[in-house]
């Protein structure tokens, strides 16, 4: 199966993928968004729009039982398109992500995996007039940061993300991106990307981010969760419990 994203690129599941339909229905969801944020239709139209938009709301609501979806944790094995599904900047079944869609590539001279990105972002992530939002571009490079620590092997959480913003950057035009590891310090590990339009270079970023042992990240998720997450943790638990049993990272067999 094939559908579209902003600036007309495909992605692609195959018909068996378990978020073929999860796709489409994102897909289908962003004009709608686009249209409701810039489109000029009369109001008759956007009240039958509406009823709707509200009649499909109540029968997802009704089929979608008492229990969260189960999350799937990053895995840089998988297509990159598959790395962050629900996010807000690359989800690709995440309606109010654009999406920006991440490619992994190799390092200069030896160097660890690096990403290159593409974006195209239409009217609803629009700050001052055809520009993109700052915010926007902050969280794109807090994405594309992180999955550059993942491909290099260092993943982490964001601790500092310092942004300069170079030009406006333009709304609905193909911008690319880059993002690569640069050094560790201890669990401290340090990343930079850049945004272009062209060979203009609109916005940079640096980026410090902390390692979280898995144990640490599974006390965040019990300390946050609200609703029904026991699925969720009860997940993580199994995975932070096999982990250390096998003598993975913050395990007494990793650190002895």
């Amino acid at each position: 199966m094939s559908s579209l994203a902003g600036g007309g690129q495909p992605i692609s599941f195959p018909d068996d993928h378990p978020d073929t339909a999860r796709l489409r229905l994102a897909e289908a969801l962003r004009p709608i968004i686009t249209m409701t944020v810039s489109g000029t239709p009369d109001d008759e139209a956007l009240e039958v729009a509406a009823e709707v938009m509200e009649r499909l709301a109540a029968e997802l609501v009704a089929g979608a039982g008492t229990e969260r979806r189960m999350r799937r944790p990053p895995d840089t094995d998988r297509p990159t398109v598959e790395y962050f599904p629900t996010s807000p900047i690359a989800g690709v079944v995440n309606p109010i992500a654009p999406p920006v869609r991440l490619e992994v590539v190799d390092g200069d001279d030896g160097a660890p995996s690096e990403i290159r990105a593409t974006a195209w972002f239409d009217y609803p992530y629009e700050g001052p007039p055809s520009c993109v939002h700052g915010g926007v571009i902050a969280a794109t490079f807090d994405e594309i940061l992180g999955a550059a620590n993942m491909v290099s092997g260092n993943p982490g959480m964001t601790g500092t993300l310092t942004v300069r913003y170079r030009k406006p950057t333009p709304l609905r035009t193909d911008l690319r991106l880059e993002a690569r590891f640069l050094e560790r310090d201890g669990r401290k590990i340090r990343t930079w990307a850049g945004m272009y339009h062209g060979d203009v270079l609109t916005a940079e970023a640096d980026g410090l981010f902390i390692e979280v042992m898995p144990r640490q990240m599974l006390a965040i998720a019990e300390e946050n969760a609200t609703g029904p997450d026991d699925g969720l943790l009860a997940a993580m638990r199994r995975g932070v419990d096999a982990m250390e049993e096998d003598g993975g990272p913050g395990s007494p067999a990793a650190d002895a």
